[in-house]
């Protein structure tokens, strides 16, 4: 038995298929194949049932992974304590975080952190924040940053700081305001709107706002619904639509012309944003090292 087979065991129990678990071993699926085959020949008994497309545990299997995962966890704890008593500290950590959270507060978390452990790397995924959470459920990743919370009594959310949508609109004529004064709302029921996707954290606000200020979701002008902001500022640029968007993404735009902003009479659209993981999961050293420091900042900032 090595450490890659458990590797392989693990992340082929996580995903439920060896050409995912492969894909995230950076291994070919044969590989993994015969790392289970291995695993399975030194310990005599099945640890995985195959049925055409369709994998899932054994009772054996089932009892193993906790011991596999312990195995690892051992080995990466005793790595990490050796490293560090050699004044060095590295690995890799995997993050996922929706849009406004990646561009606008995730670098300078990640620059603080890597100043102080600089041989530790990083691989930063764009989700929104429903398939954020969904990734940490599922064990793709141990991290988040996200802009709404769905509940689930297996997650923890940390507050990270506050932020407000504004409405973004055509730099032309129609438009006369000055920037951030306010305009009616009936500008949400005359003007064609670019939407964010179904699942992003920015949507399910708008959604709740207006629902609870009792203006109907279905009664807006839906022109475009785009997966990113940036496709979403350009489109609004372009005189396409108009758009309710993270007033922190928006600030150079501004300054430059590109399109003006407005604050909506009588409805506030206010949100947080969150750290979230996994409440019960064992970490890596590494990991556990990551989430404290996350915790720190935050306290501290």
């Amino acid at each position: 038995m090595d450490f890659r087979q458990l590797e392989s065991f693990i992340e082929v129990a996580k995903s439920k298929s060896f050409s995912k678990a492969a894909k995230k071993l950076f291994i070919t699926q044969p590989t993994v194949t015969n790392h289970i085959q291995n695993l399975e020949k030194e310990l005599d008994t099945i640890l995985i049932n195959r049925l055409g497309k369709t994998i899932s545990l054994t009772e054996a299997g089932h009892l193993f992974l906790v011991s596999a995962i312990q195995i690892l966890n051992t080995w990466e704890q005793t790595k990490f304590e050796l490293n560090s008593y050699n004044g060095k500290i590295q690995g890799h950590i995997n993050i996922f975080a929706s849009s406004i959270p990646r561009n606008y507060l995730l670098p300078s978390l990640i620059k603080s952190f890597v100043g102080l452990y600089p041989d530790v790397t990083f691989s930063i995924g764009e989700r929104d924040s429903k398939e954020v959470i969904s990734s940490i459920l599922q064990g793709k990743t141990n991290f988040g940053l996200i802009g709404a919370r769905y509940s689930s009594n297996s997650l923890e959310y940390i507050d990270l700081l506050e932020d407000r949508l504004v409405l973004i609109a055509p730099n032309n004529s129609s438009f006369p305001q000055e920037n951030f004064s306010y305009i009616s709302s009936e500008i949400l029921i005359k003007e064609n709107i670019i939407m964010r996707e179904e699942g992003s954290g920015t949507r399910a606000l708008i959604e709740s706002t207006l629902r609870r200020c009792n203006v109907p979701f279905d009664s807006l002008r839906f022109k475009i619904f785009a997966e990113d902001t940036s496709t979403i500022k350009e489109l609004v640029s372009f005189g396409v639509g108009i758009s309710l968007i993270s007033e922190k993404a928006i600030k150079d735009d501004i300054n430059a012309g590109k399109y003006k902003a407005f604050l909506i009479e009588d409805i506030a659209f206010l949100r947080k944003f969150y750290f979230v993981f996994h409440k019960n999961r064992q970490l890596s050293p590494l990991s556990e090292k990551f989430k404290k420091f996350v915790l720190e900042y935050i306290r501290n900032n």
